[in-house]
Order: C-alpha cells, then structure tokens, then sequence
C-alpha cells in the first residue's frame, strides 16, 4: 500500500514537471507569462472602469487583482480540461496508473503558478501601504485546498466528458467566458441589484473568489460564505469523481 502511494506521488511530480516544461518551453520570460496575463486584464479594466467610466471604489488596482489571480487557476486548469486525456493517449497506453491523476496534475501545477502569483498581490498592496494579515497563515491553506477540489472536480466533469462528447471542448471557452462575467471579479457584489444577486449565489465559483479577496484586501473569512465556498467545492469533487468513475470504463474504447 506504501509503496502504490509512493509511486502515485512520484508520477504526479514528473508529471507536473512536464505540464510546467511544456507550458515554457522556448519561452524566455517563463514566470512572468503567469503573472502578465491577469496583470494586463487588471489594466484594461482599471482604464475601462476607473479612468473611462470613474466607478466609486476606492484601492480598485487590489481589488482587480485579488479577485483575478484565483479566477486565472480556475479558467486556466478549466479551459485545458477537454485536451487533458486525449494529450496524454500516449502515456494512457504504456503506464498502467489511476487515469484521474492527470487531470489532478494539471490543476496541481496551475495552483503552484496561482501561490508563486500571491507575492505580486502582496508587492501591490505595499505600494498602496495596505497591511497584511496573520490570518493569511491559516486563510490561504484553507482556501487552496477549497479551490483545488472545486477545479479538480471540474477538471473530472469536462475532461471526462469531452471524450464522448468533443463539442464540449468549444462549449467550455464559451462557458468560462459567461462565468467570469457573473462573477464578482471587475465589480463587487454590493454593486449587484438585490433582484439578481440570487444568479451569484448559484455561482459557485462567486464565493470563492469573495472569500479570496476578503482574506487578502480585510484579512479576514467570513463563516456563512466559507461555509457556502466548502459545500460547493465538495458538492463539485464529489460529482467530478463520480462522472470520471462513472465513465471511465469506457476511456479505452474512445482513446
């Protein structure tokens, strides 16, 4: 038994060390792609929403950026998801292994370039002389763990899937792009009229992304939207599992 769990972990860190070769190879700037794409939408809409459309919110950069920087892991590890088994047919065929685990590397090596992206958030918030909390210490392992289940089991779902159905993988980009705009990212969620703030609490990505940005701009989680982000993330790991369970007996048939 420790030795099947010893080699699951070692197939995760080569694997992850592949995903994260791949995605910089023949680059030369490498960290800094991680960073730039949300640190350019961060402008665009500081431009579009402060400076064009002067929305009263006071420190809007922080704002942007904390809500921005998680949505990158989750979009990122989402939108990969419907190429996530059929680019690894390869390995599938020659390695006997739990099939769940390439998706499970491909959302642990986003959530490394989300934690190397938190020094940036902190470099901001220096520079608009904004303290930083303890409670970052207990906060951000909580909230890692909640996201990654919740994109993990995403992951499951679309991945899994796209096998059977290959339109999902054209459908995904466009959900993504809907989801992002339902959520409290660009505008806060006292922004939003009382008649449609039902629509972010079927979001379930809505109270992850508050929760992140209340620990990093307040220092602080809320209990009741904590307690809402945990029963999402389990609710989607739990579904994620059960359709890769579900389906994966047929992977060999459509590889």
């Amino acid at each position: 038994m420790n030795r099947s769990f010893q080699h699951y972990i070692d197939l995760i860190i080569v694997l992850t060390q592949k995903e994260i070769k791949v995605r910089y190879k023949s680059t030369i700037f490498g960290y800094l792609w991680s960073i730039g794409h949300p640190l350019v939408f961060a402008f665009v809409f500081f431009v579009a929403f402060k400076v064009v459309m002067r929305i009263q919110m006071e420190d809007y950069v922080i704002f942007l950026i904390a809500g921005l920087f998680p949505w990158q892991w989750f979009a990122n590890s989402i939108n990969a998801s419907p190429m996530t088994f059929l680019g690894n047919v390869s390995i599938i065929k020659k390695v006997n292994f739990p099939r769940n685990i390439i998706p499970f590397t491909m959302v642990f090596q986003d959530m490394i370039h989300f934690v190397l992206s938190i020094p940036v958030i902190v470099l901001f918030m220096l520079i608009y002389h904004k303290s930083l909390s303890l409670s970052w210490l207990y906060g951000i392992p909580i909230l890692l763990t909640l996201q990654f289940l919740m994109t993990y089991g995403g992951s499951l779902i679309v991945s899994s899937i796209n096998l059977f159905f290959r339109d999902l993988e054209r459908l995904t980009g466009l959900l993504i792009t809907l989801l992002f705009y339902f959520t409290p990212i660009i505008y806060s969620e006292a922004m939003i009229p009382d008649r449609y703030k039902f629509l972010v609490n079927l979001n379930p990505v809505a109270p992850l992304i508050m929760n992140w940005r209340n620990l990093f701009l307040n220092g602080q989680l809320e209990s009741i939207p904590l307690m809402v982000c945990i029963c999402y993330s389990i609710f989607t790991f739990v579904i994620g599992y059960l359709v890769y369970k579900g389906l994966s007996w047929k992977f060999a048939e459509v590889l």
